[in-house]
């Protein structure tokens, strides 16, 4: 308890600091909040319902305090930096590229790499043994990736502390933090184009057999915590099979048949390095993307890196059990949280919706000085959320419409567990519904689907725009991701190629025309 009140007072030191490397003077406005238990709070009584608040609100003092509009609207950016999608995009697209060629660094010399290699072998029960493909990687991600790095360092402030507490407790490695780096970026919506979800990559039968639920409101996929504490017993039980962790990686990834077929193929060796030739192109780089990222992280300062991480860190924010259906747009304006802080907190929330479900429990994370002001005035908080839900149209949420059946269409690419994926259902089911006897299918094939999870409604029509000299079209091809493409053009990233096209998502159609800005 002591450090968590540590971990606050911290953090309401650090906001006034902040402010003032703005070198711009904060003004006063006539804007007040209320002071409860010398907690700050939003000014939250005229929202609320006046009857609640009568008894809900005692004792309160009213406060004139400095309005830190220009230090939050910094906050503002840092957070879209740091929490912007794209990163996961851009790992998955080092992994699968990996050419192995050799780096010109001068930095770091050979001969200090296999020191520092040897040094990190002794005390990880990893194989970190130097070979000529390790030290290209390491030195491409120091010459090449250096800002991905310095990100993924300073989310990792945030999401370290979490994976160290559930590794130890089923007693991996701690090093296998970094497999989560590897898997998403530590991005913890990252979805792979095969339905792989969340900081730990889980398929949605193998997170339904490590307990991960999926529903409407809700994917555990993407819970830090309950997603770390499934791929510790998956990993657990990979590690029991094969005896080895890095060939344990390598089974995470690719999956433990093709890591035992590829020891049968390399004649019974169960070196990674021995077997590499015969596993899938990806996971030949998978285990190599590991080593050179613990190795980074665990030599940062050696190499001029410097975390500037998340402004909460885990100690610091604790969860509340949530007792009634509430949505973020309520509990931004109750804690005086962004939005975005929430949705990076509570990840796993699909909808920005907190759902009271009989026989399930939902929490709620926030930092800890926010918990407060949710628990000193929860019966208001859940009786103006009550009443708001109340007068919104029905159902909800509003953008989405959940049918009893639907009629899809196969497209190239698909197969049966793909689109159980997407609907929320089981590949049996599908099967069962549409009297199929193999899995395979058909482009253009329909086939009857029940669905359980909502199905997004597009009410905006298609704009459409005249291409000026400035911008030209770019017709996406079989296999492409906004990654690959946006490596095509000097200077265009993942977050240009979405911005340019609204494109919020990572997926790609055959076909598609992206406009790509020209300078």
């Amino acid at each position: 308890m002591k450090n968590l009140l540590a971990c606050a007072l911290t953090l309401a030191i650090s906001i006034p600091i902040f402010a003032q490397k703005t070198k711009k003077k904060d003004t006063l406005t006539k804007k007040t909040i209320q002071v409860v238990d010398s907690i700050p709070v939003t000014p939250i009584a005229s929202e609320l319902p006046q009857t609640v608040v009568a008894t809900q609100l005692k004792d309160t003092t009213i406060f004139s305090l400095e309005d830190m509009a220009h230090a939050r609207a910094i906050d503002s950016l840092w957070l879209s930096q740091l929490y912007a999608s794209g990163r996961f995009e851009e790992m998955y697209g080092m992994v699968q590229s990996q050419s192995f060629e050799d780096v010109e660094y001068d930095e770091l010399s050979t001969e200090v790499l296999k020191q520092r290699l040897q040094a990190l072998n002794a005390r990880t029960p990893f194989n970190v043994e130097y070979n000529p493909s390790l030290e290209s990687v390491i030195k491409g991600y120091l010459k090449n990736r250096r800002e991905t790095m310095a990100r993924l360092m300073a989310l990792s402030d945030y999401y370290f502390p979490m994976f160290e507490e559930q590794l130890d407790k089923h007693g991996l490695p701690l090093e296998m933090k970094y497999l989560a780096v590897v898997e998403s970026a530590l991005d913890p919506r990252a979805v792979s184009r095969v339905g792989a979800t969340g900081l730990w990559q889980f398929m949605f039968s193998t997170g339904k057999i490590f307990g991960l639920d999926v529903n409407s409101y809700v994917d555990e996929r993407t819970d830090p915590i309950m997603a770390t504490e499934a791929a510790s017993k998956y990993l657990k039980s990979l590690y029991s099979s094969l005896g080895d962790w890095d060939l344990a990686l390598a089974a995470y990834n690719s999956g433990p048949g093709n890591v035992s077929k590829a020891i049968r193929r390399s004649g019974g060796k169960k070196n990674y390095w021995n077997i590499r030739k015969f596993l899938p192109r990806e996971t030949a780089g998978y285990v190599p993307a590991f080593l050179a990222t613990m190795y980074i992280f665990e030599y940062a300062e050696e190499h001029g890196f410097k975390s500037h991480g998340p402004k909460y860190p885990f100690i610091a924010t604790d969860t509340i059990h949530v007792k009634e259906m509430i949505t973020f747009d309520q509990i931004s304006k109750v804690t005086n949280l962004d939005k975005a802080e929430l949705e990076y907190l509570n990840p796993s929330y699909r909808l920005g919706i907190i759902p009271k479900i009989e026989d399930e429990e939902y929490v709620l994370r926030l930092p800890i000085d926010a918990v407060g002001v949710f628990v000193s005035h929860e019966e208001a908080i859940y009786e103006y959320a009550k009443n708001e839900l109340a007068e919104r149209e029905k159902p909800l949420p509003e953008l989405f419409e959940h049918p009893d059946r639907i009629r899809y269409r196969v497209r190239s690419g698909d197969y049966l567990g793909k689109i159980a994926e997407k609907y929320g259902v089981t590949v049996s089911q599908i099967k069962r519904w549409n009297g199929l006897r193999s899995n395979n299918l058909r482009i253009g094939q329909r086939l009857t689907i029940h669905p359980r999870k909502p199905i997004a409604r597009n009410n905006s029509q298609a704009k459409t725009e005249k291409v000026s000299d400035d911008v030209r079209l770019y017709t996406v091809k079989q296999g492409d991701s906004l990654w690959s493409i946006s490596q095509k053009f000097p200077g265009v990233t993942v977050s240009n190629l979405k911005k340019w096209n609204g494109i919020s998502g990572t997926s790609l159609k055959p076909g598609m025309k992206l406009k790509i800005q020209k300078g």
